[in-house]
């Protein structure tokens, strides 16, 4: 039999909706993979987890939110032979997820995974640290990683708008900006910033019409926004148009960003739903194709420029 891995965040918010693993390998069995499941203890440990399994597992399946998934993708980006890889949401928002075709229920998940193909995907780079779907920094950005457990537990995405409400103020901070795009140099001054390779941000589908995950390049908005009701009022506009028509966005579509913050900024980036702190104000954005990933049917059109199955 095939040799699959699940490597589980047991603080993932669907987890505690299962009552046993049996849906895991029975399900498994049936398509012809012995299972071992493996349960992350801290942060980071998906990482080492990945780094240290043999070459010979056909399939690795992340089951958690997108932060897991983010460390089961670095943690293969540092193999010398890479594994192939899966993901099985189970957070609270689960961008990825649902950008890939997923539903809510977890046995459907896993037969939509199972019945996926293996298509060779872009793996966004800040500097030396890997990112899945988004790189962002901004005034509120914190609500991913420091909206508290209980209350994404208890209420679901409903908690990351009560954390938000309580960080609310009249003025949001901007950065003056040096940044390199495709070797022509800029300046501006703006208040948030999102590196991206997804359509589908916080829970806002649809941000962007035209991603796709192996184009060799990443979707870059800074947008210029002065307070609270501006923000209001440009997640309305995202309804109506694509993010790069709305008035105070700037956008570029490349594989080659610099960016230099002249200001230190207040807050941390946010890589993946999770904070990350960096000592140097000056980043280096790269794109690298090293990696498959086994992607449910439904979206492989939309989301990838050869749709020919590898």
């Amino acid at each position: 039999m095939r040799k699959c891995v699940i490597i589980m965040n047991p603080e993932s918010g669907k987890k505690k909706k299962l009552k046993n693993y049996n849906i895991f390998y029975d399900t498994l069995r049936k398509y012809g993979y012995e299972t071992e499941i493996i349960f992350t203890k801290r942060k980071g440990h998906a990482i080492e987890i990945v780094q240290e399994l043999d070459r010979n597992i056909d399939l690795v399946i992340s089951a958690g939110g997108d932060g897991t998934l983010n460390e089961v993708v670095t943690g293969n980006m540092l193999r010398k032979h890479k594994l192939l890889l899966a993901n099985l949401p189970l957070g609270t928002t689960n961008d990825v997820g649902n950008m890939y075709g997923y539903t809510k229920d977890i046995k459907q998940n896993l037969e939509i995974l199972l019945n996926g193909k293996p298509k060779k995907i872009d793996v966004c780079y800040i500097d030396d640290k890997a990112f899945v779907y988004v790189a962002c920094l901004g005034d509120y950005i914190d609500m991913a990683y420091n909206t508290p457990r209980e209350l994404k537990k208890k209420y679901g995405k409903l908690a990351y708008i009560l954390y938000g409400l309580k960080q609310l103020r009249p003025k949001i901070h901007s950065y003056n900006i040096k940044y390199k795009v495709n070797g022509k140099e800029h300046e501006g001054k703006y208040s948030f910033f999102f590196i991206t390779n997804s359509s589908r941000v916080a829970g806002v589908s649809d941000i962007y019409y035209d991603v796709k995950l192996d184009d060799n390049k990443f979707e870059v908005a800074f947008a210029d926004v002065k307070n609270y009701r501006d923000i209001v009022r440009m997640f309305i506009l995202m309804n109506a148009v694509d993010i790069k028509d709305i008035p105070g966005i700037t956008y570029y579509k490349t594989n080659d960003l610099e960016l230099e913050f002249l200001d230190s900024p207040k807050t941390s980036w946010c890589i993946d739903g999770e904070e990350y702190t960096s000592p140097v104000h000056k980043y280096k954005f790269r794109v690298e194709k090293d990696m498959k990933m086994l992607m449910p049917k439904k979206n492989i059109k939309k989301l990838f420029e050869e749709e020919n199955f590898e």
